[in-house]
């Protein structure tokens, strides 16, 4: 019997809350409805006492959030959609985040914001923001691609004492499944060689690594070898996986699905050029969404952000450099 991304992430809220009695829940509509994606469906029953609806204030969600963790709690704040995590900014970034720089105490929350597009979602409800939270120091910004990564990376991030943003793709809920969760195999800050190869490096992370392996079985037809890198967390980023990669290849194309200007994609480029410039044979190229506000029509959608074709195009640019 399979489980779904979705499921997995339900299934490390059940462990975390049966296994830590400081671990609670906290969200719009969590315990009653189970949220807006069923990601907490019934778990108010199994723990009635510890999973709470919250205000449709996300400045209030967080701010509870960190004065329970200034008290010893653990709590899992769920946000509707990555991008109204925006209304809690400063809850975030200015307490959460410099908690433990100011007092010594540490900040131990994990919000969790459903991420990046889906066809109709529009510009409100398909933002990827993680390289917004990424610029500021003190946060653990988390992006699990596959199933495991769902359920391993929840269960590591509430155990962590620094406050986490874990950034599960929306897309990723239904259409992603795993015939069972594996073993825990790699912590949070380690890449992962998700296709190995020699001609080229992508590094990506959440949906995009499945863009990008469906690429790399593009460009295998005419004869590449495509290596594919999932960083898993863009912060921590795993630098030294990154370039032992592009030293193999002498490529690197960095793919995101986020907007383009000061994102991930551009910290991979600039870590690359400043730690590993002698190890290119050509220039490296990103690939992102284009830089406008998200469409809804679904065709729109679907050209908006890089797709398997998009990303096979720009690999045959970048191997003919």
């Amino acid at each position: 019997m399979s489980i779904t991304y979705l499921e997995a992430i339900r299934e490390a809220q059940y462990e975390a809350l049966r296994d830590d009695p400081s671990v609670f829940l906290y969200g719009q509509d969590i315990a009653t409805f189970g949220g807006a994606f069923k990601a907490t469906k019934n778990l108010s029953k199994e723990f009635p006492n510890r999973v709470f609806d919250a205000p449709i204030s996300e400045d209030a969600m967080v701010g509870m959030a960190v004065g329970a963790a200034v008290e010893g709690a653990r709590p899992i704040i769920e946000m509707q959609f990555a991008d109204f995590s925006s209304i809690g900014f400063n809850q975030i970034v200015n307490q959460a985040a410099t908690l433990y720089w100011r007092t010594n105490v540490p900040c131990p929350i994990t919000i969790r914001m459903p991420s990046g597009g889906t066809a109709g979602s529009g510009p409100f409800h398909s933002q990827s923001m993680e390289a917004l939270y990424a610029h500021y120091p003190g946060l653990v910004i988390v992006t699990p691609a596959t199933v495991e990564d769902a359920y391993w990376m929840l269960l590591d991030s509430v155990k962590l004492d620094d406050p986490v943003i874990f950034c599960e793709h929306k897309f990723l809920y239904y259409h992603l499944k795993a015939e069972r969760i594996g073993d825990r195999e790699l912590p949070i800050g380690k890449a992962r060689i998700a296709r190995p190869g020699r001609h080229a490096t992508i590094v990506t992370y959440s949906a995009m690594v499945h863009e990008a392996l469906r690429a790399a079985e593009e460009l295998q037809l005419d004869g590449y070898q495509i290596e594919v890198v999932d960083l898993r967390s863009v912060k921590p980023m795993d630098t030294d996986t990154i370039l032992a990669s592009v030293a193999r290849t002498g490529r690197l194309l960095a793919l995101g699905e986020a907007f383009p200007w000061g994102g991930v994609t551009a910290e991979i480029i600039a870590r690359v050029t400043t730690d590993g410039f002698h190890l290119l044979d050509a220039p490296p190229m990103r690939l992102n969404s284009k830089d406008t506000p998200i469409p809804y029509h679904p065709n729109l959608w679907k050209s908006h952000r890089p797709t398997t074709s998009t990303i096979a195009a720009a690999l045959r640019r970048l191997l003919r450099n």
